[in-house]
């Protein structure tokens, strides 16, 4: 019958007995543990980063921006020729059946004044469905409306660092501040939407009805012309039929021919997102694949360091045989000490793994999401390297003829 606190403490006294070489040994453990947690953490973080600014931006969302100009051969790009308007807008929301709802906009940047205070921000005219179509709320005051838009109102919205940059502590709602020199009361203010993952403060805005910015504001060179318009589909599964009904209404109505280019572009931000979302994903399990051949590494490490032991310690197996060990004996001792081995790396590289996330997410800014699942794992395989890479060098020890053991030099 194999006693098991006796071979433990064979095992125990061996490690002790060699602390340099089992420091060493446990090298490749820790570091392959720590790199796992870290990547696994800081993969984890982008996904998250991808996915608040999904729900930042609004669900099931197609962009329609106008045409292109060129000068001198160079194209402008997308947005920097009016060729959409407001009736484009309408007939989508009335003709597409996989559209929920448009929001048209013209945009610019501008100085906004309020007392002795000054701040350049973008300022967009749109319609109220554009705040339903982003999931924006509001958190004082009240949105715009249908009756803004149709009488020409000097009414704004203020995104909250527009706010703390003018007001301070102030309440803005009320307060009248002036855009390109024209006054605009506050009517509300927009609850934080962050940073997108390019560095864009979304915070940073000002709406206006889009009756105002056009006639007050930007002034576009022909009536109704629109730069972009933000569009909701019914859901995610209709996009692909929203786009398509989007593309095929505009071609019509702009007379765009077979072999024409359009004048036009539509983008699907959802779907964008998401195949950030899928790298992020994929990126995530090739830092764990690539942090995990540390882990294989270190098991090989270990496997040597026990052939080494065996071979050094052929008498001391010889005599243990010769005074009654069974095989089991000699191998389970040689697998305890490969598995206390990993088992004492795995936990050093727990904690150097959570303190080098934690670090990269003070020192790089970047978000990091330590899972317990991703610690489970990493502990769990470095125990099954302890015994994967530990069982050869035991079972080679167990199979030592005594006699052959004893006369080892």
């Amino acid at each position: 019958m194999i006693n098991i606190p006796v071979t433990i403490r064979i095992s125990l006294r061996a490690l002790r007995a060699n602390k340099m070489r089992s420091a060493l040994t446990m090298l490749g453990i820790v570091i392959g543990v720590g790199a796992v947690i870290a990547m696994l953490a800081i993969g984890a973080g982008a996904r998250e980063r991808v996915s608040e600014e999904i729900d930042s931006m609004g669900s099931n969302l197609l962009i329609v921006f106008s045409g292109s100009t060129s000068s001198g051969g160079a194209r402008m790009g997308a947005g920097s020729e009016p060729t959409i308007t407001l009736l484009d807008a309408e007939a989508i929301k009335r003709e597409c059946p996989a559209v929920l709802d448009v929001g048209p906009s013209h945009s610019g940047t501008a100085q906004v004044v309020f007392g002795n205070q000054n701040w350049s921000t973008i300022v967009i005219g749109t319609t109220p469905s554009l705040l339903d179509i982003r999931e924006w709320q509001i958190i004082a005051g009240r949105p715009m409306t249908e009756q803004d838009d149709r009488s020409i109102a000097k009414v704004c919205v203020l995104g909250k660092t527009v706010v703390d940059n003018l007001f301070g502590g102030i309440d803005p709602v009320g307060k009248v501040v002036r855009i390109k020199k024209v006054p605009f009361t506050v009517i509300g203010v927009l609850g934080s939407k962050g940073q997108t993952m390019m560095g864009q403060d979304q915070d940073d805005i000002i709406y206006v009805p889009i009756s105002t910015a056009q006639k007050k504001l930007f002034r576009p060179l022909f009536a109704g012309m629109i730069q972009f318009m933000m569009i909701k589909a019914r859901s995610m599964e209709d996009l692909d039929d929203g786009q398509q009904q989007i593309e095929e209404l505009l071609r019509q109505r702009h007379r765009i021919g077979q072999h024409q280019q359009d004048d036009f572009t539509v983008k699907n931000l959802t779907q964008m997102m998401q195949t950030a979302v899928n790298i992020a994903r994929i990126m995530t399990l090739l830092l764990g694949a690539i942090a995990s051949i540390s882990l294989l590494v270190g098991g090989i490490g270990i496997m040597n360091i026990m052939l080494v032991s065996v071979t050094e310690r052929t008498r001391e197996i010889g005599i243990r045989i010769a005074v009654g060990a069974k095989t089991w004996d000699i191998r389970l001792q040689f697998i305890i000490e490969a598995v206390t081995l990993s088992i004492i790396g795995g936990g050093i590289g727990i904690i150097l793994g959570q303190a080098g996330s934690i670090a990269v997410a003070k020192l790089a800014g970047l978000p990091v999401i330590i899972s317990p699942l991703s610690i489970a794992v990493a502990f769990g395989f470095s125990a099954a390297v302890g015994v994967f890479f530990g069982f050869y060098p035991a079972y080679k020890a167990s199979l030592l003829n005594p006699i052959d053991a004893l006369r080892y030099e």
